[in-house]
């Protein structure tokens, strides 16, 4: 019985499933939507709100928190100066995932995790 086990596998170990998080949350917060997997997509999406929520607060504690997601320094001060502001009245649910179907080569269910006020004509600009 697996109570209270929260969280996928994705059939790696910590240390890389660790990784593969970190990556693709920097990559979401300097693009502001990224193509992934589903599975992938579920799990980054509790981080990502989670890396957003403590952006609101701009505590030493918060960046320190937020540092351990997201190793560029810049992209911190993206998170607290620009992404977490937008999000300000918001109680949560600041990103959304809309699935893409099948993909190609193996099958695997695809989607795209981006925030909720990304506009496409922009891009990253406005994300």
């Amino acid at each position: 019985m697996r109570h209270g086990k929260k969280g996928r596998k994705l059939g790696r170990t910590s240390a890389h499933r660790m990784a593969l998080f970190r990556n693709q949350v920097c990559s979401l917060m300097e693009h502001g939507r990224i193509v992934t997997t589903l599975p992938k997509a579920k799990e980054l999406r509790r981080i990502a709100e989670r890396v957003v929520t403590r952006g609101k607060l701009d505590t030493v504690h918060a960046r320190r928190w937020v540092r351990r997601w997201i190793a560029d320094r810049d992209l911190v001060k993206k998170v607290f100066d620009d992404i977490s502001p937008r999000f300000e009245e918001r109680p949560g649910g600041y990103t959304r995932i809309v699935k893409l179907g099948p993909r190609k080569g193996d099958g695997a269910e695809m989607a795209v995790l981006e925030f909720v006020d990304y506009d496409e004509t922009k891009g990253a600009e406005s994300a």
